[in-house]
């Protein structure tokens, strides 16, 4: 489906709720449009990051460092740069696309997106104060060896390695 075909779909959606219930509509859009402020400013954040990066850096250069041709050495950086890096799935995945379409590898985006969703080291000290430091550790180590594996499977899927 389109990304028009996608917005119409929510359109008709929104004016079938406001005709069944005004009240309910405006507070829930009211609430939508107050998530969205509150998220923005982070997308924003990341995406002009993301953005001068790719100004900065030249395709040879992501092609290099996470290119199919860096192999398991890009895969390492990329899970490594994944497991550190605190940033929401929303913002993740345009990120991936754009690091993919200026070079970088489908097995180290995979690894990154992998390790970014899964391996916590960020969040690491509220782990441990809810769950305790051996379970903490233990978690994060199979997450991110897992992320070598998801990095393995879309290598062999979708890259054909």
């Amino acid at each position: 489906m389109s990304t028009y075909g996608m917005y119409f779909f929510t359109i008709v959606l929104v004016v079938i709720s406001f005709k069944k219930d005004k009240g309910k509509t405006k507070k829930a859009l009211r609430k939508a449009w107050r998530a969205f402020l509150n998220i923005l400013p982070e997308f924003l954040g990341v995406i002009m990051l993301v953005g001068i990066l790719l100004a900065v850096l030249d395709p040879n250069l992501i092609s290099n460092l996470l290119g199919k041709e860096s192999g398991w050495i890009g895969v390492v950086i990329s899970a490594c740069v994944g497991g550190i890096t605190l940033i929401p799935g929303f913002v993740a995945f345009p990120t991936a696309a754009m690091l993919i379409k200026n070079g970088a590898g489908y097995m180290q985006i995979g690894a990154f997106i992998s390790a970014l969703m899964m391996v916590g080291v960020v969040t690491m000290p509220v782990e441990i104060k809810y769950f305790g430091k051996r379970l903490t550790i233990l978690r994060n180590i199979f997450a991110f060896l897992f992320s070598f594996i998801v990095a393995y499977i879309i290598g062999r899927v979708v890259a054909g390695i």
